[in-house]
Formats: C-alpha cells, sequence, structure tokens
C-alpha cells in the first residue's frame, strides 16, 4: 500500500516512509491511496469475535501488504494486552469506555501500536541513528506516546505540551518518566506546540541530521489503529440489538479520533451517522453551519484535550470528501458545549443514569443526547477517565473520584521538564544539541 499527501505536491510514500517520516514534504498529512472494505461476512458475525480478533481482521486489510502477518498480529495481540473497553448502555446511548489502557485514555491504542510498527521497521533498517519522536499535546496524547515508547531502545521521545494546559495528573503521566521521555514546557497553547513540531519536520537541515519522527495523529501509524474500537464497539452494540441504526459521537479536538472513524466506515462499518462534539473551540463545528474553515487561537476549557484551534486532521477529513462540503455535512453534524454546559451534563448524567462522564465524555454525551431519530441508538465515545480531571469531575458531580492506583503511581513521581518559548530559534537550538 502506498500514501500520498493530502497536498498533493510530494512523492507517494511506502508505509516505513510514512511512519518513520511522520509528514510529507510538501506538510501534507499522509492518506492510504484506497480504503480496503472489508467482507459483508465480516459484518454477519463480528458480534462473535473478541477485539483482538477484530483488530487483527483491521489491521490485515490495512498493514497486511506491508507487514507480516505474525508480525502484525504480535503487534496488535502487544497493543491490546490491558482490559478490552466494554460499552455501557443508557437508555438507547451506548458510551464505549476506551480508557482502559496504561494511561486510562483512548490515545493508548495508537500510541502503543504505533511504538511496536514503528519498532518492526527500525529493526530492519540500516538506519541506526536514534529516532526522535517529537510530539505536541493538549493533555492525553502526551502521555499515551510516553508511556507507549518507555524503555524503546533507539528511540527518543520529546513532548511539547502548553504550560498550566494539562490537568495536573495528566502532567504527572509524562514529567515523570525519564528514561528516554523529555518533556518540554512551552509558554504557549497547543497549537503553539503543534506548530514547533511541524516546523521541525520542514527544517531540511534538522532533518538531514536527525531521524524525526510524530506521534501525534498526524501519523498514520498513530491515526488508523484508532479505527480498531469503532468495530469493537459495534460488535458489541450488535450483541445488544442496538446497532441497527448506529450513531457514532466522537469528542473532537484534533480530529485524528473522528477520522479513524470516518475510514472504518469507508470499510464497510455500519455506521448511519457521525456526530463531531466541540467544546468552545468550534472551528469544525463552524465549517458544518457555512461552509467556511477559519482556523483560530484555541482558548482553554475544562475539556483541555480538544483545546484545539487548528486541527491538522481536518485536511484529512475533507480530503474523505474530496473538498464536498454537502457529502461531509451528510454524514456529519456537529454539536458544541460551553465550560458550564459540560459541567451540568456531568451532573445531569450522573443524578439520571449513575454514569460519571469526564469532561470529554460530557461534550460528546450532550452534542447526541435528545438529538436521536427513532429507531437510532448513539455510541459514544468516552475517552478518559474521569480521574484524570479530578477537580473539575468532583466540582461538578458532587461526589467524590477515586483515583486508580495506575495514575496514582505517576503522581508519586518527581516533575522533570524543560521551559520553552514558543519562537521557532528556541526549540531548533534545543533539537540541535541532539544526536
Amino acid at each position: 500500500m502506498m500514501y500520498y499527501s493530502t497536498n498533493g505536491q510530494a512523492p507517494r510514500a511506502s508505509l516505513e516512509k510514512a511512519v518513520v517520516r511522520g509528514l510529507a514534504e510538501d506538510r501534507g498529512l499522509y492518506m492510504p491511496e484506497r480504503i480496503p472494505v472489508l467482507p459483508p461476512d465480516f459484518y454477519n458475525h463480528i458480534q462473535t469475535l473478541t477485539f483482538q480478533e477484530i483488530a487483527c481482521t483491521v489491521a490485515d486489510a490495512l498493514f497486511g501488504e506491508d507487514v507480516p502477518a505474525e508480525d502484525l498480529h504480535r503487534i496488535v495481540e502487544e497493543t491490546l494486552s490491558f482490559d478490552c473497553p466494554v460499552v455501557k448502555v443508557t437508555r438507547s446511548i451506548g458510551a464505549l469506555e476506551l480508557f482502559h489502557g496504561p494511561t486510562l485514555a483512548f490515545k493508548d491504542v495508537g500510541a502503543r501500536f504505533m511504538a511496536r510498527l514503528l519498532g518492526h521497521f527500525t529493526r530492519a533498517s540500516r538506519d541506526r541513528r536514534t529516532i526522535h519522536v517529537l510530539v505536541a499535546t493538549s493533555g492525553d496524547t502526551g502521555s499515551a506516546v510516553a508511556n507507549g515508547f518507555l524503555g524503546v531502545q533507539g528511540v527518543q521521545v520529546h513532548v511539547l505540551y502548553p504550560k498550566g494546559g494539562v490537568s495536573p495528573i495528566q502532567e504527572c503521566q509524562f514529567t515523570t518518566l525519564g528514561q528516554n521521555v523529555t518533556a518540554l514546557e512551552v509558554d504557549g497553547s497547543f497549537d503553539d506546540c503543534q506548530a514547533l513540531v511541524k516546523s521541525a519536520f520542514m527544517d531540511t537541515a534538522l532533518t538531514e541530521r536527525l531521524r524525526l519522527t510524530s506521534a501525534n495523529s498526524i501519523n498514520v501509524a498513530r491515526l488508523l489503529p484508532q479505527s480498531f474500537y469503532y468495530f469493537h464497539g459495534y460488535a458489541q452494540m450488535k450483541r445488544l440489538g442496538l446497532a441497527e441504526q448506529l450513531v457514532v459521537c466522537v469528542p473532537s479536538g484534533n480530529f485524528g479520533n473522528l477520522c479513524a472513524a470516518l475510514i472504518a466506515g469507508r470499510m464497510g462499518l455500519p455506521v448511519k451517522r457521525y456526530v463531531a462534539a466541540n467544546n468552545a473551540n468550534d472551528v469544525f463545528y463552524e465549517y458544518l453551519q457555512t461552509g467556511s474553515y477559519a482556523p483560530r487561537p484555541s482558548i482553554r476549557t475544562l475539556a483541555n484535550a480538544m483545546d484545539v484551534g487548528a486541527p491538522s486532521n481536518f485536511d484529512r477529513i475533507l480530503d474523505l470528501y474530496g473538498g464536498d462540503w454537502q457529502s461531509l455535512t451528510a454524514d456529519i453534524s456537529g454539536g458544541v458545549s460551553s465550560d458550564l454546559e459540560i459541567r451540568s451534563t456531568i451532573s445531569d448524567c450522573l443524578r439520571k443514569y449513575g454514569y460519571l462522564l469526564d469532561p470529554h465524555g460530557a461534550c460528546g454525551f450532550r452534542a447526541v443526547y435528545h438529538r436521536l431519530a427513532p429507531g437510532e441508538s448513539a455510541l459514544i465515545c468516552e475517552t478518559a477517565h474521569p480521574a484524570k480531571f479530578k477537580d473539575t469531575v468532583e466540582d461538578a458531580a458532587g461526589v467524590a473520584v477515586p483515583i486508580p492506583e495506575r495514575l496514582a503511581a505517576f503522581m508519586r513521581g518527581e516533575k522533570q521538564s524543560v521551559p520553552m518559548g514558543r519562537d521557532y530559534p528556541a526549540f531548533k537550538a534545543y533539537l540541535s544539541t541532539l544526536k
């Protein structure tokens, strides 16, 4: 399978090049030249399969031309070697809890898969230089990537995060690790962090000297495996008899997760429609309403992992629809939640249904609740454990939120971070010290 750039000005790349490079030479994002469609029989009996069996089938379709089946299935099994996410049903709404990985966030799946796929390619490569993974985070990406690559030989991870822009627990998950993980505390927003990463990839002098790659959803190896859990969620809804008219609702920031859901649909997953849930950073919602895309600086909200004002994966979503706004809006609708509405949704959901949402899941719940047509059921991605946003959730819900041991262990570590300005020269100077 070859991969092309969404900007259309770069040579097509192999999977290995797309994964190792991360971003195309023309600053575009890599996309597979074709999206394989899985056979009807797979969907007819998907409810009888385990998460691992489903993921192996999907991985074979996406990556099987480039990775031997034995290696690919091992990568999948190692990626999913934790409690599988489950669907919890409230009325006609199912919440797919995607926070069963090591850092209790949905991004663990993509990060762990990418770490293992990158390791597969680097072991076979003649280039023995250290790979430097650059990752910008608005919350959960940094912790998932840092822990996914922790201790991997030949790889150094550099996490850029906005100072004061992530929750204390999220910060602990990537600033206390040490080893091959360095946290860079940027005096700016997530968009500033993302701009620094992209600028580094476009710096020819740097890329000729250093092996740089990204582990944001910019990278296809982070993005595509996120499709696994939509198939898994559909299978569980089918077991419950709720998959006939399925609506998938995705809390969205950089839009990699929604893009993965759309790719799952192109592979034949029977989804009736999609809902993109935004917080106050609602540039995508405005695009859905007007057809005009106008990125702007992000603002901080209670759902901090969605604080993105210029979502990278908008280009991929637009590419999937050939730039046709009418086709896109026929499949995707949106919803926006203010901080006040996030708080009230957390409180209301707990009071009415006994389900404790995190702020991002609250955006998803509010975007779809009471907006279903007769016969529809919604699958909402609940993306991170509420304890990662303990103060916010406790204040909104009026109940104590116990901290799972996996999170408590991070909080006992000592913070180590490198202060960084938002301007590229300072970041380049830091990178120039690396080998």
